[in-house]
Parts: structure tokens; sequence; C-alpha cells
């Protein structure tokens, strides 16, 4: 087989597609737009391996096949590229993190490119630019200005090690994600967040815009939103009233303690002098403060001293500090009922308080019970259907003004505030006589200072010429704000800076904006689902609020890719020393051998595997094809060909824009293994073969396009046209494909006049499932045996599967 050089060929269209502007686009285009974006990454000083470069492959391919579709497409990539890594990176090797961050961004741009994206360069953003966060700066300012942006006091997740507020994603089994021994502590702090509450109802809303959204994602969402009706109930606890929501009004006879979280903001007042040393001593044990192991720790808690006032039955209620109540829910304290909800259930076993049944049914000795019934225990209200009586309770508690019906989200206010350097600065002076001051828009950006001292702590409260400046308001002393923004502030909107990236007086032109947006087709991981998604549709809906945009929802479509998988089984990842790295892949099999094996492996939204195996199958495959113009003729096509060119056109374009890559990959090999069985075909079959592979092997279609004497670039040519007239009639009805493959089997049963004592048929791995056995079996009256063409147990005696085709099977008679 002949040697190909593919890091030579890569090289070269790569570099002619820059030096042509191949893929930079503008708003003028008569052509319609489609916007193609990919989750950008953070540029990690290791660079990218190819676990990293298969999200960047699935939308290359599908931005690749628009283009040929005829839409001018916007294809961007940017770097996520602030943050507490790249801080932490640069501090280890003694330099700057912003020398650091563009070190690493020049080798991602490399890698990237060396992959062959089809990206417009030319739109090229940097979170860690002050150009771009200059309108982060904007942004908060607005959102200031609308009572988005505000202060208080919060308990956070804290790490020692890393100096800084956690997100509660970013606390994984107690301990700090970037330090796994370290515990990481409750802390009270004055920290600024964004009122993303208001939008709760919005963002709730909008969802059912998200049509083309994954299901999972979808209601990952709603559960994050977390919307419930219920009743607020007004407790009281040392004459004070205490409002407390609760879903199970019904139940509130039931109730026998109460419990507060142990981050809730007025806990103290409640600890008597004689609980204190216990409380103390249960506080210690809580290491961790993230959502989920609040909920999932073992249900623990302690006696506060202190008593609540049931207002129903004026019943006196002790009151315990609990794990499982989380601070910002609701109010931060419940109401619990031992009877009738499994946790309560335990937690009251476990402390040996009184557990009183409200609703008939079930046997309390060994659980709560939690089906429906009749209330008893109750008062008036006995004999009513707990769902009759949610009802009447509620009515009963507002006509006394101690009640009232409501609302509420799980969602909270979004934190930003991080106690570190390599972050957006937040435009907030602090002055003595005039308070909290904005800093003028005419001042921004605030530009991270470069003198700076990495020691224990915010680095920035070292930069004391930085932070001491005048107030805007009065002339008078003032001091910055040192915290900076949570990262996530720079990719909730970064999709609408690539419309206009290079405008230094406006966050972007709104008639580019409009003219791109919303993204047609966003690519990344499912573990974004509740942080980022949600804070992009934010984001979205503000601005939309604020008269810069006017779509609501940021992408129309999203797609979740799979992961990647090095040899070991384990995540690729060169730490766990099974990352595969482009230069070394352009090298050995080349770029599009990997791409194309990648596609094979399965669905782009499932997990795949690398394997040097499975790639050098590919190698063949695409070594086969370089060979094409020295091992066929040009001249004209028999039938079989014609049929099957026209029917993969169909199906290919189909498989594109459905994201089914590997039964793409299925049909190409099919389609090229028939031309090479041919003596001859004609040369408007081969141009439009190499279009159907260009989207996921551009350089060597480039390269073979260029030596059938072509002058433009494959990349934009037009995508084939199916003549529907050379497909063989059989195969246009739209009959089920066990009938095809009966007929199939007939009209050879027939033409061979044999009466086999079993028929073995093999199928494409992606038609296994639709084939029915026992259908089959009982119309052909003969045993039937069904086997994957990629089944290396199979029962093949004369290689028949060979002979499969997409809608085709090899068949043996035995």
């Amino acid at each position: 087989m002949v040697m190909v050089n593919f890091e030579k060929i890569e090289k070269k269209w790569q570099n002619k597609w820059n030096k042509n502007k191949v893929f930079e686009v503008n708003e003028k285009s008569m052509k319609e737009k489609y916007y193609v974006l990919e989750m950008f990454p953070y540029p990690s000083g290791e660079g990218l391996h190819m676990g990293h470069a298969w999200n960047y492959i699935i939308g290359d391919i599908l931005a690749r096949f628009k283009i040929m579709r005829g839409f001018n497409v916007l294809h961007p990539m940017g770097y996520d590229a602030l943050g507490l890594p790249a801080e932490n990176a640069a501090i280890k090797e003694g330099i700057l993190p912003e020398k650091y961050t563009n070190d690493s961004i020049k080798n991602f741009v490399k890698q990237q490119k060396m992959i062959g994206l089809s990206y417009d360069w030319s739109r090229i953003v940097n979170t860690s630019s002050s150009n771009y966060y200059k309108w982060d700066q904007w942004i908060f300012l607005k959102m200031f200005e609308k009572g988005l942006a505000y202060q208080k006091e919060a308990s956070v997740n804290w790490c020692p090690d890393c100096n800084t507020v956690l997100a509660n994603e970013q606390v994984v089994d107690g301990k700090c994600w970037r330090h796994d021994e370290t515990n990481v502590k409750v802390k009270k702090l004055r920290q600024w967040f964004f009122r993303i509450t208001n939008y709760s109802q919005k963002l709730l809303d909008g969802i059912e815009n998200l049509k083309e959204w994954p299901e999972r994602t979808i209601l990952m969402q709603k559960n994050w939103i977390g919307k419930s009706y219920g009743t607020e109930i007004d407790f009281k606890i040392g004459g004070e009233k205490w409002p407390i929501f609760t879903t199970r009004p019904d139940t509130i006879f039931g109730v026998t303690f109460m419990v507060i979280s142990a981050q809730h903001p007025k806990l103290d007042s409640l600890i008597t002098k004689e609980q204190r040393k216990e409380v103390d001593k249960f506080l210690k044990k809580l290491s961790s403060v993230s959502k989920k192991d609040l909920v999932d720790t073992g249900k623990i808690g302690a006696f506060t001293g202190n008593y609540a006032i049931n207002p129903i039955n004026n019943e006196k209620i002790p009151i315990y500090i609990g794990n499982f109540v989380v601070a910002d829910y609701g109010s931060g304290i419940v109401m619990a009922v031992p009877a009738h909800d499994q946790r309560d259930f335990k937690f009251a076993k476990k402390y040996k308080i009184k557990i009183k049944q409200v609703i008939s049914g079930g046997n309390l000795k060994k659980e709560a019970y939690v089906g429906e019934g009749h209330l008893i225990n109750s008062g008036k209200f006995d004999d009513l259907s707990n769902f009759e009586a949610k009802e009447k309770i509620t009515k009963f508690l507002i006509k006394k003004k101690l009640g009232k019906k409501v609302i509420n989200f799980k969602l909270r206010d979004w934190g930003i505030s991080r106690q570190r350097y390599w972050g957006t600065p937040i435009p907030i002076i602090y002055c003595d006589d005039c308070g909290i001051i904005k800093v003028p828009e005419k001042d921004l950006p605030v530009i991270l200072p470069k003198k700076i001292n990495f020691k224990k702590g915010n680095p920035l409260k070292t930069a004391t010429t930085w932070i001491n400046v005048k107030c805007p308001e009065c002339g008078g002393k003032g001091k910055r704000e040192t915290d900076t923004m949570d990262t996530f502030v720079n990719s909730s909107w970064y999709f609408l800076r690539y419309c206009d990236p290079n405008n230094s007086d406006k966050i972007f032109d709104e008639k580019k904006g409009a003219y791109w947006c919303p993204i047609d087709t966003y690519i990344g991981g499912a573990e974004h689902s509740c942080m980022h998604l949600i804070y992009f549709r934010f984001y979205t809906k503000f601005l939309r609020d604020i008269g810069l945009i006017k779509f609501d929802e940021p992408a129309k479509r999203l797609f979740h890719q799979g992961i990647v998988h090095g040899e070991n089984g384990l995540k690729m990842s060169k730490s766990k020393g099974n990352g595969v790295l482009p230069e070394i892949v352009s090298k050995k099999y080349g770029i599009d051998t990997a791409r194309f094996f990648m596609c094979g492996l399965a669905s782009p939204d499932k997990d795949i595997t690398w394997s040097e195996k499975g790639i050098n199958g590919s190698l063949r495959f695409i070594k086969k094809i370089m060979e094409i113009l020295d091992k066929l003729k040009i001249g004209n096509d028999p039938l079989k060909v014609e049929h099957l060119l026209n029917k993969t056109i169909i199906e290919v374009s189909n498989d594109i824009e459905t994201f089914n890559y590997r039964a793409a990959t299925i049909r190409l090999k099919a389609l090229f293994d028939l031309l090479f069985e041919q003596k001859e075909i004609s040369r408007d079959t081969l141009e439009k073969s190499l279009k159907l592979l260009n989207p996921f092997c551009p350089h060597i279609t480039e390269e073979l396009w260029e030596k059938c004497g072509n002058k433009d670039f494959i990349s934009t040519s037009e995508w084939p046209k199916s003549n529907e007239k050379k497909i063989i009639k059989e195969d246009l009805k739209k009959v089920d494909l066990n009938e095809k493959y009966l007929l199939y089997v007939k009209r050879l049963l027939d033409k061979s006049k044999l009466r086999p004592k079993k028929i073995y048929l093999y199928v494409m791995p992606f038609e296994l499932d639709k084939i029915e056995v026992a259908k089959i079996r009982k119309l052909v009256e003969t045993e039937v045996g069904v086997f994957s063409t990629g089944d290396i147990k199979k029962y093949d005696p004369e290689n028949r599967s060979k002979k499969a085709r997409p809608g085709l099977p090899g068949v043996y008679f035995e």
C-alpha cells in the first residue's frame, strides 16, 4: 500500500485555507446564516489531546456540511482564559498568569489548526483580555443599575488552600475539587450576588421553547430551578413570626419538631446557653457544605434548646439544627412530620422525638407512611382526604392571617465573588462618605494590576496603588473592590462577542448580533447542564430586557458529546497517562484518519474508546482512498454505482444533520468499497463521493480534489444533489426494513432454487436492533440467524458479511 505523508498534506491545506481566508465570513452575504458553536476551552499549559479534540471535530463536520449546503456559516473559537487553575499554574512556574495564559492559547491555536477545524480565526476571543472583560464589567454595571447585582453576607464554601470561595459543584465529598485532601469549611463573607432568582419563572417558561435540547438537560434544568406550589405558615419563635414554607399543609397537626439549617444567618439567636456546647460540637462535624453533601450525608443534628409554637394548635415544638436543610431554600427552616416523611422519621427515631400520625394508613413501627389517606388527629379536619385537606387547611390559615399561598423556587442567587487575582475585577469603589459607588462607564475597563504579590490570601489586596483611588462621586478617598468575578460570567455571553469581536466602542453591534444569533447548534458536555447553561440563558434574558438583543434563548439546538476514554479504560487525560496528542496522530496516522475513526466508533453523544487497533483499520481505508485515482479509470457508471451513490447522498446528508456520524461512516465505507470493485466510474461520481467524505476527512479530499484538476476548494464546493430517478424504485418505497430484507432473500432463493435448512443474514450494526427475526422466519418458512457485520463471534464460513451494505444484507444459505 502507498506511503502517504499525511502531515505534509495537512499543513499544505491548512496554510491554503488560512491564506485564502476560506472560512472567514461577514454579514453582507446573501446566503442564509448558520451559527455553529462548540463550548470554548480553558487553555491549560498541558495543551489538547484527542479527547478534547472530539468536541471540536463534531462541530466542524456539521459546519463544513452547512458551508457546502450553501449557508453563510459562523464557526468561531475563543478561550475561557481566566480562573484559579491558570493562577495556580502561573504561581508554580514563577510567571504572571497573563504570560502563562497567552502562551497556552498560542499552543491551543496551533493544535486546533492542526486538527483541520474550519474556524473563522479572525473572530478569536480571549476572556483574559481587558478588551473582553471590559464588557463583563459593563454588564455588571447594568445589573447593578437594575438592582440585580447586590451584596450580602452569606455562608460560603471556603477552601483554605485556594484561599477563595468555591461554587457548590467545586466541592466533592466535602473536599476541594483541586485539593482532594483539603476539607472545605463554612465561612461567612460579604459577597456580591446576581439576583438570578428574579428570572426563575422566565427561565422555567423559556424551557418550553428549547425544542431541540436533550430531554435529560431539560429535566435537569427544571429540577435545578425547582418550582413548587405550597403554603407559607407563620410559626412563632420567641414571640417573633417565622414564615415556614411547606408543600404539605395537610400534615401540620403532625409537626413534632422543626429543623433549621446549620448555615442559617439567625441560627445563633436560637441557641440557648445550656445547648451551646452540644451545638458547637455538632457544627464542628460538618466538614462539607456542598448542597449534595448536605442532602446525602447521614441525617444528624443537635437540639438548639429553643421551641416554636405551631399556629394551628399552639403546641410547643423543639427546634433542631440539621445537616439536611439548605440555608438558602425556602426560609432555611422546615417543619418536620416524622410520621409521613422518611427522612424526618429516621431523625425522630435517632433523637427520640415524638411521632404523631395524622394520615390514616401504613405501619409506623418501621417506616413513615407517605401514601394517601384521610386525616386523623387533626381536629375539625378529620376524615378529609389529605388532598382535600391541603386546600381547606390553607384557606383556614389565610382566614386567620396565619399563612398564605406561595410559589417557591430552589434556584438561588448566584454568588459571583472570588478572592483571587486572575478574574474580572468588579467595577465598584467604596467611599466612607458616599458608600458603594460604581466605576463610571468611561473609566472601563478596570484593568488587573501587573505588580502583584502572590502570598497567602487574596493577591489583589497587596496592590495598594491599584486599590487606593478617588471616589467618582465626591473626589475623596476610595478603595477598589478586591474580589474578582466568578469565571462563569465570562462564558455566559461570549457567543455574542463572536458576532463583533473587535468592537472597542460597544459590547457588539446590535445589527450583527441580530444577524448571527441565536446560535443554531451549540455543542458541549452534559456536565454544564445546570451551571453554565443556566447562566448562559439568564444573561440572554437580561440582555434582551435591556434592549440589546431581541431573541429569548441563546441556542436553538443543543448537543452533548460523549466522553473519550483511553485504551486503559479511563477518561482520556495526560495525567492518567492515556492522552493521545494530535501532533503524534498527525505523523503516525493522519488527522483525517483519526477524525473518520472516532466518528465510526459510536454515535457522538455516546462515550467512545481510543484504540490503536481500531485506528489502524481506518488507516487502511484512508490509504486506499488516496490510491483511488491510480486504481480507477474515468468512464461510465454501472447502474448499481449510480443507485448507491444517489442513495448515499440522501442518507449521509440526513446523518450529518442529525449527528448520526457513525452511520455516515458506514455508508461512506460501503460506497467507496463498491467504487473500488469497479473497472471504471464517471468523474462526476468520483467528485460527488469525495464531497460526501470531505466534512469527515477535509485534508485528503482537498488533495484528491486538486488532483482531479479542480482549481477551487472542495471545502466550499456545492454539496452533491441526489438524482432519485437513478435509485432503484424498490428502495424508494417507504417499506419496513424487514420487508426489504425479505424481498431480497426471496429473490435469492428463487434464483438459486435452493431450499436451505438455515439462512444467515449479516447486517450493518446500526440496523441490527431493527430486524425482527421471527417475522422473516415465518415468511421464508426456514430457520433464520442474524449477525451484525461487526460481530467478531459471528458464524460466517464464506465471509458473506463483506457483501452487506446499508439496507442490503449479506446472505449465507446452509
